[in-house]
């Protein structure tokens, strides 16, 4: 029973680091704040104890690349005579997710002794599982909304939203570009063989798979990107890795996943038509698939309005160092004439423009180093899971061109692990540091 409490805990914390939120009774600070706090206080008594805690050269040249991009976004903000420093100060996010995720993970370490990274994958499995079935409870049960409402006190993606199916902290699209993260996750373990030797294990995580790709995609429509790239990493195993054990275990993971999948339709049908919250959220989540079955084409609200917001900069200048503003001027600038547009700066909010606008190209060029570095050191540090953090780097790099935010937090989740972690002997030589 302990060992179970101590799990069901350890997944609330994993949650509270990969979805933050404020609490209603503790405006100004998010759960990610706090546990960053924590975690930097633990690595530093580590580190006082006889060099436990140890930065590794890995993450230091990675937060000097945090710096550059910081820097950038300074010279960008400065010159412009703006005030939007949203990543202008990246080295501090950067070390805010170090912080927070070094804590939750030597917490799991406490418990398992080893932390390996389908450990660590499991727990933001389950965490994702969780927060697509609270959703879901939410949307049929008023009482489970009027408790979560109580103490959620974040709004926009960290929090509550109007007329769509929301987490605690998980919303909108950032919160799909993380679901669509952990898909990659799911399957990467499905592949594995001594998983695929557990029905039970199967079952699971196929299980996983349909929560998140259905109550996700209600929550934020970027999921099914994460549903495409599964496809893509499958039938990438499937090719390049031809062997008879291969192909009998993708085979009973077919299986698996159409009796799942079957099952899920019955169930999902049962409250399309009894439940109208079901019916609405259904009906955006899967918005394209309606309008294919009803109209013949694929057609979103969303996508009509995505093609409107491919707006390029009109300027060399904006094109080299950017105008400075990543969040619409008139929320955070009383000082800006420029032209009136809703939403974010020129109107648009897809992740490659936004960050052009902000810090020109060479902002966005060397954020994007920084993210393709964060996932190097990972694939260099286990081999064995190349592959996964490749495709979880694809995934972010996709999703820049719809919304403007990072997966860098599933990256900092796992360099907080150990190099020896995967080991044949799974023993490691440094358990309190950032080793990369």
């Amino acid at each position: 029973m302990l060992k179970v409490i101590s799990t069901l805990f350890l997944v609330i914390l994993t949650s509270l680091f990969f979805f933050p939120f404020e609490f209603t009774f503790l405006p100004g600070f998010n759960t990610k704040m706090i546990m960053a706090g924590m975690g930097l206080v633990l690595f530093g008594i580590n580190m006082a104890r006889g060099g436990r805690g140890s930065l590794d050269k890995g993450v230091f040249f990675l937060s000097l690349l945090a710096i550059f991009v910081s820097i950038i976004g300074l010279v960008s903000v400065t010159l412009n005579g703006t005030s939007d420093f949203s990543y202008a100060t990246y080295i501090i996010s950067m070390w805010v997710w170090l912080g927070g995720a070094y804590f939750v993970v030597q917490m799991i370490k406490w418990r398992h002794g080893n932390v390996t990274i389908p450990l660590l994958c499991n727990y933001l499995i389950a965490v994702c599982v969780a927060q697509c079935i609270i959703a879901f409870a939410m949307s049929v049960y008023q009482p489970m909304k009027t408790l979560v409402d109580g103490f959620l006190g974040s709004h926009g993606y960290m929090g509550k939203v109007d007329a769509r199916l929301y987490g605690i902290g998980a919303s909108l699209d950032v919160g799909g570009m993380r679901f669509a993260a952990v898909l990659v996750m799911i399957a990467c373990m499905c592949i594995r063989g001594n998983v695929l030797n557990s029905k039970l294990a199967i079952f699971a995580y196929i299980a996983a798979i349909c929560i998140i790709t259905v109550f996700g995609n209600m929550i934020g429509r970027s999921t099914i990107i994460g549903l495409v790239f599964v496809v893509v990493y499958v039938l990438y195993q499937a090719f390049s890795r031809k062997s008879e054990i291969l192909v009998m275990n993708l085979k009973r993971v077919g299986v698996t996943f159409s009796l799942v999948a079957v099952c899920s339709v019955f169930v999902l049908t049962y409250f399309y038509n009894t439940n109208a919250n079901v019916h609405d959220n259904l009906r955006f989540g899967f918005e394209g698939f309606f309008s294919l079955a009803e109209k013949g084409r694929w057609e979103t609200h969303s996508n009509e309005i995505l093609k409107n917001m491919y707006v390029f900069p009109d300027n060399i200048r904006t094109w080299i160092i950017g105008d400075g503003y990543l969040e619409n001027p008139y929320d955070i600038d009383p000082y800006y004439i420029g032209p009136k547009r809703g939403g974010y700066y020129m109107a648009t909010d897809v992740g490659y423009l936004r960050f052009i606008f902000y810090f020109g190209l060479a902002g966005m060029i060397a954020f994007s180093l920084y993210m393709f570095y964060a996932a190097r050191i990972l694939m260099d540090r286990h081999p064995k899971y190349k592959v996964l953090f490749l495709f979880v780097l694809l995934v972010n790099y996709a999703m820049w061109f719809k919304v403007a935010s990072d997966l860098f937090l599933v990256f900092a989740f796992f360099l907080c692990a150990d190099r020896e972690l995967d080991t044949e002997n799974n023993v490691s030589h440094l358990p309190h540091s950032f080793h990369v």
